[in-house]
């Protein structure tokens, strides 16, 4: 949803942006698009500060999981997380591109198998399903990001560069092959 509003020199104003959860369980059975397998997951509500984890129900122990860019195990063909115990997530993308795009904060996901499925393709069902059960506000501010200073990374003939804005999200790119 978009908010508009105009300030004038006399008004004040508090925005806090809360995290937010589901507000009951789904539960989706599908097949893993690379396994060919049947896989039913379950998405639960969870509590503040306590972000997206997957739980492998099918593995008995150290059987959490969190998606992060630091627990990408391989990327070829699927997105797969994994922890350190070597337990496996794959084909997460429509369903963590589902979460990110209806805000939701926290949620534990219990999946019997190593693959998500697949469903139609897309993030659709996923997005349906959490429209229909609805999100719940937690009285908790999301985390935010704030670049406080340039940050440069240089390497060869490339290059990157952040800098801190007050004002708004500026993103600039020029992208150029010889």
């Amino acid at each position: 949803f978009l908010v508009f509003f105009t300030l004038n020199k006399f008004d004040t104003f508090t925005l806090m942006l809360s995290q937010k959860t589901l507000n009951s369980v789904i539960e989706i059975d599908g097949i893993g698009l690379h396994s060919g397998k049947k896989v039913s997951l379950k998405i639960l509500p969870a509590n503040p500060n306590s972000g997206i984890q997957f739980k492998r129900i099918d593995v008995k122990e150290n059987n959490i999981v969190i998606p992060s860019v630091y627990n990408v195990s391989s990327a070829n063909f699927c997105t797969t997380i994994s922890n350190d115990y070597g337990v496996t997530i794959s084909t997460i993308e429509h369903l963590m591109a589902a979460l990110f795009i209806l805000g939701v904060d926290n949620s534990l996901i219990e999946i019997d198998n190593s693959e998500v499925p697949i469903m139609d393709g897309s993030s659709k069902v996923f997005i349906d399903e959490i429209v229909k059960v609805g999100l719940k506000e937690q009285n908790v501010p999301i985390k935010i990001i704030s670049i406080n200073r340039e940050v440069n990374l240089i390497e060869d003939e490339k290059f990157i560069s952040i800098e801190p804005s007050k004002t708004n999200l500026l993103i600039d790119f020029e992208i150029k092959y010889k």
